[in-house]
């Protein structure tokens, strides 16, 4: 697999945003309205993008099957993917939800092996078995220890939400008018959950500064910056290289809910996430020789 410098340092860095989301999300949903806040988080980072891409010439005219695709991909990533790991965070801890959102690569092969018939080599089957093991690993050692089913439950169900949205819904990928793309992305999944927030919660936000800073991190570097540096990356080396950059993410999430949340990393939580990484990483090796 070879990535330029450049790209290196453009997955690696949104490997860490990505990962550092769920560390800063576990203080906004333990301060305010999980589905309300995240909503008030799309609506912020998706006026500005919107305001942005106007500024600099992009036309919010897409044609009408990137439309369509960027609507649903919009519900299915920030919406579904996003709102179920905001409610799932009540309940369980930032490492261990950062580990099962990283599952998600391994479910998309997995999903195409099983469901369309794709091609894995040994060296693909041997990441799948190797990842999912990892994921397993530390599932099976937290439940143990009291991690609630409920919250690990519809991690998981977010994480195979967003596997399905990525195989379906290639097209979602912006060609041009990147930030555009971006930007009513993020207002589609703002205007979805704001209408289940409104009917399900008490929507009332704390001015608490741990949430406030908090909120302003995940406007500003997992909303905009990673999504816009995500598009990017795929734009220069394509999806499957780009989507290699997980490999990271199960070590990154671990890593920032210690550093920001002090929680505690035991070896068990530290060799899952690695074995878990070198399965994703073999997949995507994989996925590039095939």
């Amino acid at each position: 697999m070879k990535v330029d410098l450049r790209s290196a340092v453009m997955g690696t860095g949104f490997a860490l945003m990505w990962s550092s989301a769920f560390a800063t999300a576990t203080i906004i949903v333990s301060h305010g309205p999980p589905l309300g806040s995240l909503s008030l988080r799309f609506f912020i980072s998706g006026a500005i993008a919107v305001l942005i891409a106007r500024a600099l010439g992009q036309s919010w005219r897409l044609p009408r099957a990137q439309a369509g695709a960027v609507i649903l991909f919009g519900l299915c990533q920030n919406a579904l993917y996003l709102g179920l790991n905001f409610v799932a965070l009540q309940w369980v801890e930032a490492g261990l939800a950062s580990i099962i959102a990283a599952s998600m690569p391994l479910m998309v092969a997995a999903f195409g092996w099983a469901l369309q018939g794709e091609r894995l080599t040994r060296l693909g089957l041997f990441g799948l078995c190797a990842g999912f093991g990892g994921t397993a690993l530390v599932l099976g050692t937290r439940l143990q220890g009291g991690a609630d089913p409920f919250g690990v439950s519809i991690c998981l169900c977010g994480a195979a939400a967003l596997a399905v949205a990525t195989r379906t819904l290639r097209s979602a990928a912006p060609s041009g008018n990147l930030l555009m793309v971006v930007g009513l992305q993020m207002l589609t999944g703002a205007v979805a959950l704001g209408l289940v927030a409104a009917l399900t919660e008490d929507l009332r936000f704390p001015a608490a500064p741990p949430y406030l800073w908090a909120m302003a991190y995940q406007i500003a570097v997992p909303g905009l910056a990673a999504t816009w540096l995500w598009f990017a990356l795929v734009g220069r080396i394509g999806a499957v290289k780009a989507a290699s950059f997980h490999f990271l993410n199960p070590f990154f999430g671990v890593l920032a809910a210690a550093l920001v949340l002090g929680s505690s990393i035991s070896a068990t939580d530290m060799a899952g996430a690695l074995i878990s990484a070198g399965g994703i990483l073999a997949v995507q090796i994989s996925r590039l020789r095939g």
